[in-house]
Formats: structure tokens, C-alpha cells, sequence
């Protein structure tokens, strides 16, 4: 269950590298590099709305509630640690989904 170092699995879920560009068009998840997925949400960094937006944003790209996404560091950076809380196998599964074919 080795993916790319954009995500791997902990305990009791998946941790998840993201780089956020707020006031980035519509809210989209997609394949960044190999350390990290992308992340592109209306939202403007302020008021913490762009965490926000992350938050629901992977958490309706994983299918789990918000209070299953955790940002656990980077609040007020463009590349931000999260941590996703359900079954491990199947959140790899979309994760490897989410990044997409390898070149």
C-alpha cells in the first residue's frame, strides 16, 4: 500500500500532504508532485474559509464527514499535513484514484 509520499497510511487513517492555492477557480483536488495532491478552492485565505473549503473539499473527495479531516499543520501555509480518519485500505484506494495514472 505504498503510494507516493502525497499520502500514507497511519493508524486509524490516512496521512495526506496538500498544496493549496486559494482563489484558485472552482474547489478541485487533483495530482500535484510526488510529495503532495493539489488542491484549487474559490475561497480566499482569509478567516480561515480556505481551510474550511480544504476540509469539505477532501472530505467530500474521500466520502467521509468534515469531522473526519483534520489539518494538523500548515494552518496558515500553502502546503499543509491533514490526516483523514476511516479505513485505511479504502482511503489509499481513493487517494491512489485521486493522483492518478503514474507517467
Amino acid at each position: 500500500m505504498n503510494g507516493p509520499a502525497a499520502w500514507r497510511a497511519v493508524g486509524d487513517g490516512l496521512a495526506l500532504a496538500v498544496r493549496v492555492t486559494p482563489r484558485g477557480g472552482r474547489d478541485t483536488l487533483v495530482a500535484g508532485t510526488p510529495e503532495h495532491l493539489a488542491a484549487r478552492l474559490a475561497a480566499a485565505p482569509v478567516d480561515g474559509a480556505a481551510n474550511a473549503g480544504l476540509v469539505a473539499l477532501v472530505a467530500k473527495s474521500f466520502g467521509v464527514p468534515r469531522r473526519a479531516v483534520t489539518i494538523v499543520s500548515g494552518e496558515t501555509a500553502r502546503l499543509k499535513r491533514l490526516h483523514i480518519a476511516g479505513d485505511v485500505a479504502t482511503l489509499a484506494e481513493i487517494a491512489s484514484a485521486l493522483y492518478g495514472p503514474r507517467a
